[in-house]
């Protein structure tokens, strides 16, 4: 359901409404994208996206980047205020500091657009982003359909988890929806049910570090953390290999960690342990799952969180705004695609990853 504007920027949301197709009638639309890092390739995909995309409208776009800086990146939204920006795109680095830079925007009359991260402040128009949850029960049931087809079910999972940070929500939901996939795919249970499963399991992980479903043949002897990137994926997980050998799975909120996981099992020597990630959709992963019947540790599948698609959402409703749509038509959520991205759907989907 929408949120309620509080009243001021209601206000300033129904005079900008009225004046936004007079301004898509100037000659040029100034856009600026306020981008916390450019550490890392999903938000080098997302700058390139929403830079072409601007390019073919003939938008003119500056992107000013934060580097993960919190007082950079407020100091970036008031310069998009003093250069009377018609769209702001922001790609936050918390959902809660930014909530003055996001308010201050919607005050100074532009429409905010929030691209792969939220904000907590009411006052954006929406976000768009990848639909975590499902990428990762898509990818879990994926996943049990792959053990079933090499006849590997009642082996039973044992699994590493690598995470990407505490407290991350999208880690958060990324991890719950490869549970939540598993224990339907495993169980034949509901999907009410397999959310449930998921919040017990998340449980058991908080309060012990470890966890098991028996119901769906589901252990994770362990939950490493990788911050996101392939060198601390590796380390996240060396300790959790040594101990448990005979670990069948490694389950990785991101494609990055995984290849360092990747790493770590070769170094143990450790052979036939399958690859999943919740969601990511890297090329290099693609890559990998084309080639899992031949692999020595298979990469099974990767939920697809496409920046291609993320940037052409976030125009389409920059467009909408320009074109002289209110602000508070659009949800304050605006979900791309989701997808279990597969050796029998790779193909389709691999220019969308990154």
């Amino acid at each position: 359901m929408k949120k309620r504007w509080v009243a001021i920027l209601m206000s300033a949301a129904m005079v900008l409404g009225c004046g936004m197709t007079a301004m898509a009638e100037e000659d040029t639309v100034k856009v600026g994208f306020a981008l916390k890092t450019l550490n890392g390739p999903y938000f080098v995909a997302l700058a390139d996206g929403v830079e072409k995309l601007c390019e073919e409208k003939g938008w003119e776009l500056t992107t000013l980047v934060a580097d993960e800086d919190i007082t950079k990146e407020a100091e970036n939204m008031e310069t998009f205020i003093a250069q009377g920006m018609d769209i702001v795109f922001l790609n936050s680095i918390d959902p809660d500091a930014c909530i003055p830079s996001v308010d201050a925007v919607a005050e100074a009359g532009i429409p905010l657009i929030n691209l792969d991260s939220d904000t907590n402040s009411e006052t954006h128009v929406t976000t768009v982003y990848s639909n975590n949850l499902e990428n990762g029960r898509l990818s879990g049931l994926a996943y049990v359909e792959w053990l079933k087809a090499q006849g590997k079910e009642e082996e039973g999972i044992k699994a590493v988890l690598v995470s990407g940070a505490k407290g991350n929500i999208a880690g958060y939901e990324r991890r719950g929806g490869l549970f939540a996939g598993i224990v339907q795919g495993m169980t034949g249970c509901t999907e009410e049910e397999a959310w449930a499963a998921r919040d017990e399991i998340e449980n058991q992980l908080i309060d012990k570090g470890t966890a098991e479903y028996p119901d769906a043949k589901l252990e994770i002897v362990g939950q490493g953390w990788g911050a996101w990137t392939v060198d601390d994926g590796l380390v996240a997980v060396e300790d959790f290999i040594t101990a448990n050998p005979d670990i069948n799975c490694v389950l990785g909120e991101n494609d990055q960690m995984l290849f360092g996981a990747m790493t770590a099992l070769e170094n143990a020597g450790l052979e036939g342990v399958a690859l999943v990630a919740g969601a990511d959709g890297a090329k290099e992963a693609f890559d990998l799952i084309k080639e899992n019947d031949t692999a020595v540790n298979p990469y099974i599948v990767s939920g697809l969180n496409s920046p291609s698609l993320v940037a052409e959402g976030g125009i389409d409703v920059a467009q909408q705004l320009l074109d002289g749509a209110e602000w508070d038509s659009f949800e304050k959520i605006t979900m791309t695609a989701a997808v279990g991205v597969t050796k029998e759907n790779v193909d389709e989907w691999y220019d969308y990853g990154f």
